[in-house]
């Protein structure tokens, strides 16, 4: 069963508390898995048991999505307010400097958490951060429209279209190369998570100028890219590797932008083989 721990973090108006949800399994070094934009600790539901033999895994809801609380009034949600807060989080649970994973927004912390050196290791798939302008517009208008969806849908409707294939795609196909193997169960959670992420417009607004434009040279770093990677094109994975010359690429055949539903023996080899 999920947990949930409160914790002080700084704030422009001071101490705070705040607290987190997270799914914790297995045993051995640390690993953090950190979701995308919209989505929740359940994204990594997939690999978890496979990660959790080797690893002590920690799937968090990010602050503002899934079950964890919003930030604090006057706390913006940009890499500067949220590294630190996963810092704290990290110190709470008792697993300070641990290896990291994460997907989309997800990669994007874990590689500001790797160049801050906090952590042990980083893979990052389809990380945010590596677009053009016109690639970041399409990716935020894509976001936004599928936002707005999760919230037009009676919850009946969203819960009619899971239980078929075809409706499961047409839910989630922008983010899953193989929405149908998603179960009915799991795209009606992910998709109320999407329509009730308190944090989503302010994490979209922070993002609008972000660029990763430092090398990572001090942890061991991995970028994965889906080859069918439907939100953030693969091309983007290139310049990944062009930032960060040090790191391994790796291609995802047959995978969308959530990567792990899609092939998660794959996605679990990667992630294992990148935080030895």
């Amino acid at each position: 069963m999920p947990a949930r721990i409160a914790f002080t973090i700084e704030t422009p108006m001071g101490p705070r508390t705040t607290s987190m949800t997270y799914e914790r399994r297995g045993a051995g070094e640390p690993l953090l898995l950190l979701h995308g934009i919209g989505h929740h600790w359940q994204a990594w539901e997939p690999v978890l048991d496979v990660l959790a033999a080797d690893r002590d895994v920690i799937a968090v809801d990010l602050p503002g999505f899934g079950a964890s609380e919003a930030l604090p009034d006057g706390s913006p949600y940009d890499l500067s307010t949220v590294v630190p807060v996963l810092g704290a989080f990290c110190e709470a649970v008792g697993a300070e400097h641990p290896h990291v994973a994460g997907n989309s927004l997800g990669g994007l912390l874990a590689l500001e958490l790797g160049r801050e050196k906090r952590v042990r290791s980083v893979t990052a798939l389809s990380p945010a951060g590596f677009w053009s302008e016109g690639e970041r517009r399409y990716a935020f208008g894509t976001l936004r429209a599928m936002r707005g969806a999760a919230r037009s849908l009676p919850v009946p409707v969203i819960e009619r279209l899971s239980r078929t294939s075809a409706g499961r795609t047409a839910l989630t196909s922008t983010i899953y190369a193989r929405p149908g193997r998603r179960s009915p169960e799991a795209v009606v959670a992910e998709t109320l998570a999407l329509r009730e992420a308190t944090g989503f417009h302010q994490t979209l607004a922070a993002g609008r100028g972000v660029l990763f434009r430092d090398d990572v040279p001090s942890v061991p770093v991995t970028v994965a890219w889906g080859t069918r990677d439907r939100l953030l094109l693969r091309r983007q994975g290139v310049r990944a590797k062009h930032t960060l010359p040090g790191a391994r690429l790796v291609r995802l055949p047959g995978c969308g932008h959530v990567p792990m539903n899609d092939d998660p023996a794959l996605v679990a080899r990667v992630i294992l083989d990148g935080s030895r």
